[in-house]
């Protein structure tokens, strides 16, 4: 089965997979969603993380849709599980440095790989799962077919990618990024950190063969287990910066030339339109591809699929709402161009966490303000709930959860 056959990258599919999944929701999760089943269709998790993180469908439906099922106690580990991505932006959003120094280490460890042959050859082996470890290369082959993998497999992966093949975390978190169809800066670069110890101070993940053997069925996978390093010391590194305030966002201003702007951050734009409505009239709208700019290697094919398919789906869902029909799956100097020619003065778009994207915004304000213009970001009502709660660790931010979703309760 392709990638495109496993996720379809549109709305419909993300409704269909969110129905046929909520039975399970329950016990069924709590009990068995360790378990790492790829043979199977990994039957025991939800896989609606592609769509969740291009907001095809969003964390807060997805809860309210598992609510008006369970209660909260009776679907608290699924609930937990699909709101990691809703803490890490927070948390991510409060210090954007560690985004800065990630891509800066990447780089210095891209430098070292051109450098060292023997480094780019042994990086080579461990992407192309060739290392003679059979459940990591599994996990690798697996990535690159599908553009998924069960997040206990990405646990172990990450684990075995630096502690016993000693090759640099920042090269396997963007190996990561460019074949992961759910790939975003916050969860895949704070998830490879706290397998590395750099995330909670002093606390990393081993991978342990005995785990992977419990929660990987009948598959053969003991070549190589032996090779896992069971003792290492965590990875050092500065310390987090210091957060600052969660972001507030901004509001869109009446008597303004207005087109709206989709990005692959958030293509349920309906709480935009909300925002505009007696306020401004879009004339136009245009769609912002930044899905190559992930990583300095690129995108892998599957990723990139996905993403454009992505966005065209939620243009042609809302298209009669967003004025006329400007620029597709356009870079930043196409759109400030575009702006340009048509005289827009204010450009509305839902609010883009840290990342490619969010630079990008950045980058066409920039250039609009030289012609009178801005970009206003229009922060989601969820985000702006949760993400001021990601200051410490996620088991802080957890006890916040029961308030976050009360709204959604039966």
């Amino acid at each position: 089965m392709t990638e495109q056959q496993t996720f379809p990258p549109t709305r419909a599919a993300a409704l269909g997979r969110l129905k046929s999944f909520l039975p399970q929701a329950g016990r069924d999760y709590a009990a068995m969603r360790n378990h790492d089943l790829p043979d199977h269709g990994h039957p025991h998790v939800s896989r609606l993380s592609p769509y969740i993180r291009h907001r095809l469908l969003t964390e807060e439906e997805v809860a309210q849709a598992v609510l008006g099922r369970f209660s909260l106690a009776s679907a608290e580990k699924f609930i937990r599980e699909a709101l990691w991505r809703t803490y890490w932006k927070g948390w991510l959003e409060m210090r954007p440095a560690v985004w800065s120094d990630y891509r800066s280490g990447l780089s210095a460890a891209l430098d070292a790989m051109a450098r060292d042959p023997a480094l780019h050859q042994r990086v080579a082996e461990a992407e192309a799962g060739e290392t003679g470890i059979a459940a990591f290369d599994g996990w690798m082959r697996e990535l690159a077919g599908t553009g998924y993998l069960h997040n206990h497999a990405r646990m172990w992966a990450a684990s075995i990618w630096i502690f016993t093949l000693r090759l640099p975390w920042e090269i396997g978190a963007d190996h990561f990024l460019r074949h992961l169809i759910d790939g975003d800066p916050a969860s895949n670069t704070l998830g490879w950190r706290w397998v590395a110890g750099l995330q909670t101070r002093g606390k990393h993940y081993l991978a342990r063969p005995s785990n992977i053997r419990k929660y990987t069925g009948d598959r053969p996978i003991d070549a190589g287990l032996e090779r896992l390093v069971q003792e290492a010391a965590p990875l050092s590194g500065p310390p987090a910066p210091e957060r600052r305030p969660a972001p507030r966002g901004s509001d869109p201003q009446p008597g303004r030339r207005t087109a709206v702007l989709l990005t692959e951050d958030d293509l349920s734009p309906g709480f935009v339109l909300e925002r505009l409505k007696g306020v401004a009239e879009p004339v136009a709208h245009a769609t912002l591809c930044s899905v190559e700019a992930r990583s300095p290697r690129g995108a892998a094919a599957p990723v990139t699929a996905f993403t454009r398919g992505a966005i065209e789906d939620a243009r042609a869902r809302w298209a009669d709402k967003l004025g006329s029909r400007g620029p597709a799956d356009a870079t930043a100097d196409e759109i400030t161009a575009w702006v340009a020619e048509t005289g827009i003065e204010q450009l509305v778009t839902a609010y883009a966490p840290v990342g490619p994207a969010a630079s990008a915004l950045k980058q066409i304000d920039r250039a609009m303000a030289d012609l009178g213009g801005t970009v206003v970001q229009v922060l989601r009502p969820w985000d702006a709930a949760a993400w001021p709660h990601a200051t410490h660790g996620f088991f802080r931010f957890k006890e916040q959860i029961p308030g976050l979703v009360s709204h959604l309760m039966r």
